[in-house]
This record gives structure tokens, sequence and C-alpha cells, in this order.
């Protein structure tokens, strides 16, 4: 182990079991608490999994060498990079085009919410166990981020979560399938490697199937471009409050969990899902065609198990020209950010925060790269298909 993760000792055949973690080394059980009567708190007010886990680590955090899980959380970075530690206007400033900002604000808010309930609720009528100093939304927010970066989820054990000391350390590969487990044979939480290792290799698991924004989010690392075949971009649609059958398209949308404003999909290099597609339709179809507004509604919120293959010949030339206009509309929101970047905190003079602006404004322009490639490649795709259905060789 070490800054880079887990090497390779000698020679490792693929299908090995590798970091045999017994579960009395993990989170999975939370009963010993050092401070056994703060645990007897939370559990009195039923305090959900992630806020009991946060909190359960900002206390063994703060008794340092006296917690059994000193060693591991001294090892623990105390900033990491994921959008957790960002501040608003880093957001603002240096992820302006992607809807991952979006995504950061709302997870920042939702932290914040959870800290403001459990203070009000619990940590302010229990002062002695709960001082400020230690208990508050600057702890919180660390918490939570090293629980959201490296809590494993365990499918065996019916999709219950934990940390695992030293094995949440590996590192993640694009081009890796296997992950962390609990193995009932072995009673233990391991990987199995899909894949030989020579001495020396550093050794992967994945952290999942997510895009390069969702790794950004929660790890704070983007991957080199073109390595994730899971990357996607969101691309945001609308209804036109113009349209004259707005409310009735509202309705619609509002029945199935939907929003008639900046509704998102996800694009990846291979195309789009068909709910973006119906989601399209619905914003172009005309007044004559009401009686299908629930339909693609449906369609859109992916709830409909009727018909899997939605389509209105009449109106998919409009629908395809309302995602290539989207398309080019966020194509223009990066074009204007990479372009701008390059002159971005040059009025900084602190030295420290110039380097963490250049390491942020790397990270977003690396995101922004892969984002804009993957909707260039829509745009493309959308362009051919648009100029084939008017030129007569594509029917509609």
């Amino acid at each position: 182990m070490g800054k880079r993760g887990l090497v390779a000792l000698k020679k490792i055949n693929r299908g090995e079991k590798l970091l045999l973690v017994p579960p009395s080394l993990s989170s999975l059980q939370i009963q010993d608490w050092s401070s056994p009567e703060v645990g007897h708190v939370l559990k009195q007010h039923n305090v959900a999994d992630l806020p009991l886990l946060a909190t359960y680590l900002i206390s063994e955090a703060n008794l340092q060498k006296s917690s059994r899980w000193s060693n591991y959380i001294s090892s623990l970075p105390r900033q990491p990079y994921s959008l957790l530690y960002w501040t608003r206007s880093e957001l603002d400033r240096y992820l302006k085009a992607s809807q991952i900002r979006l995504r950061a604000i709302e997870r920042i808010a939702d932290i914040t919410g959870t800290f403001d309930d459990l203070r009000r609720r619990i940590f302010s009528k229990h002062p002695h166990l709960f001082p400020k100093e230690v208990f508050n939304l600057v702890t919180f927010r660390w918490s939570f981020g090293i629980l959201l970066s490296r809590l494993i989820y365990l499918s065996s054990m019916d999709g219950k979560v934990a940390l695992v000391p030293w094995a949440d350390m590996l590192n993640h590969s694009c081009e890796v399938e296997t992950y962390l487990n609990y193995d009932k044979s072995s009673q233990a939480v391991v990987f199995t490697t899909d894949r030989a290792y020579q001495s020396g290799e550093q050794v992967f698991i994945s952290y999942g199937k997510k895009s390069n924004a969702e790794l950004l989010l929660s790890y704070g690392f983007v991957p080199k471009e073109g390595t994730n075949l899971n990357d996607s971009v969101e691309l945001p649609l609308s209804l036109k409050i113009s349209d004259k059958c707005y409310k009735q398209k509202l309705k619609a949308l509002k029945k199935h969990g939907l929003s008639a404003s900046s509704q998102c999909y996800p694009i990846q290099i291979s195309g789009w899902p068909l709910e973006l597609m119906a989601y399209a339709y619905l914003t172009v179809s005309p007044p004559s065609m009401s009686k299908q507004f629930e339909e693609m509604a449906a369609m859109a919120s992916n709830e409909s198990i009727i018909r899997k293959d939605l389509r209105y010949p009449e109106i998919e030339e409009k629908a395809l020209q309302f995602i290539l206009d989207n398309c080019e509309s966020s194509i223009s929101k990066y074009s204007k950010f990479l372009k701008e970047s390059g002159s971005m905190d040059l009025d900084i003079t602190s030295q420290e925060l110039q380097n963490r602006g250049v390491f942020l404004k790397q990270l977003a322009v690396d995101l922004c790269i892969s984002e804009q490639k993957i909707l260039h490649r829509a745009q493309y795709i959308l362009k051919r298909r648009l100029r084939d259905m008017r030129s007569g060789e594509l029917r509609a």
C-alpha cells in the first residue's frame, strides 16, 4: 500500500482472491463506540446509517490514538479534492459549463441540511457529548466526503455498506471490472482479480460504472481522456414556455416526476437513451397529438413498459433538431469556458491559492474536454441523420 495504492510484490494470476479483511476490521458493525454514550444517544434517535457513520467517524477521529481506528483515520486525507471540498465560487468558476456543478451544489446542500437536523435534534441537546469544536459543519463535510469516496457497497450482504480500512485505498481503473465484496466462504471482504499482474505493477479495482463527472464528484479525479467507456455527459432539456400546450405537457411531466426545466439525460459516445428521445418528442409535439402526451411523458421517465419502440415519424425530424439545438447550446458553453480558462486566476497573488486554482482548473478542463467530445460526437450523428432525412435518403 502507499501512494501508489496496492502494488503486487509477486506475480498475481487472474482469479486470485486478495485482501481478506474480516468484518471485525471494518465498520460493518459499529456497536463498539469508543464513547458508548455517544452511540447510545444516536441510536435512541434512530439516526440513519450514513449520518450515523459520519458522526461515528468524527467521534473516533477526535479520540486520536485512543481510538481503535487511529492508524486508519490518521492515514485519511484531511482535504480531498472531491467536489464536496470545492467552494461555491470554485464550482461556479470552473464548472459552469458542466451539469455536475448543480449535482455538487445539491449534495453539499443535502449534507448541510443533514447536519443542521442533527444539530437541532441531538447535538444542541447534548453539548457535553457533541461539543461544537468537534461536531460542526466542517468536520461533518469531511466525514461525509470520506464516506462517499470510501464506503464499499457489499452486494452479497444485501447491499450493506462499510468502511474497510486499507482496502478502500485501492485505486480505480476504468479497464478493470473487479470490485470489493464480502465472500462467504472466506468470511472476509475480498476482491478477485480479473487479470494477471506482474511483480511491481499496481493492482486496481473498479469504483463502478461511473462517468468522469461522477468520479470527480465523489473521488476528486478525472480519468485520462478516452479511457472511460462508461463516460457520459448530462444534456439538459426544457419545455418552451411559449408552447401552446405548455400546461398540458407540464402536467404530464409532473405526473411522472419529470421537470419542464433542465431535465437532464445522459449522452454517451455510443448514443443517447430512449427516454431522451421521448422527452424531445413531447417537447415538439403539436396540439393535434395531445392524446399522446401522457405516453411520451411516461416513456421519458422510463415508467412505461408498454412500448419500447416509441417512435413518431411525423415529428422525428423536429425532435432530432431539438436535441441538436440543445447539444450545440451546451457545446458553446464548454467552448467558452475552455477559451477563458487560459487567463483564469492570473490575479491570484497567494502561492497556495494559486497552486490550488491551477489544480482545480486542470481537473475542470479535463472534464470539460471529455464531455464536449461526447457532445461533438452526438452533434455529428444528429447532423448526419437530419441531412439524410432532408435529402430523402432516410425516411423519418
